[in-house]
């Protein structure tokens, strides 16, 4: 298995080169540009407070596209109520801190650390 080392140079190996379980490359940062460059090769980062930076991108990749989504019966009943405001860009900062808190079953602790949350804030604050 090979797994690419990052240097400070904005730079990914082809995404095709990833391992069996998409693992692609170790290190870099996570700047804006190496997060835009990284999701328009398919690539994102995923990794725990006690690793360094992984690197990802598995195929294949797990896509929702809009118009094929089926949205089950109930769930369709409950949004019908109006129960809940969907709202876009409202309150980026809120969801993603809060996101990081959400115990997941079966799993310790979240990627969504501190780094990662700050990362995707200044993404948020340059427009992505």
């Amino acid at each position: 298995m090979t797994v690419y080392r990052l240097t400070k140079k904005l730079a990914f190996p082809p995404p095709e080169l990833a391992d069996d379980d998409g693992l692609l490359a170790v290190g870099g940062d996570l700047s804006v540009n190496r997060l835009v460059l990284a999701y328009s090769m398919g690539i994102f980062p995923w990794s725990s407070d006690d690793t360094p930076i992984l690197w990802w991108s598995p195929d294949p990749r797990p896509v929702i596209f809009p118009g094929r989504l089926k949205i089950p019966r109930t769930l369709r009943q409950t949004m019908k109520k109006g129960i809940f405001r969907i709202t876009t860009n409202a309150a980026f900062e809120d969801v993603i801190r809060n996101c990081a808190t959400i115990s997941r079953k079966g799993q310790d602790g979240t990627w969504i650390n501190h780094d990662m949350i700050e990362a995707y804030i200044r993404l948020h604050k340059a427009g992505y």
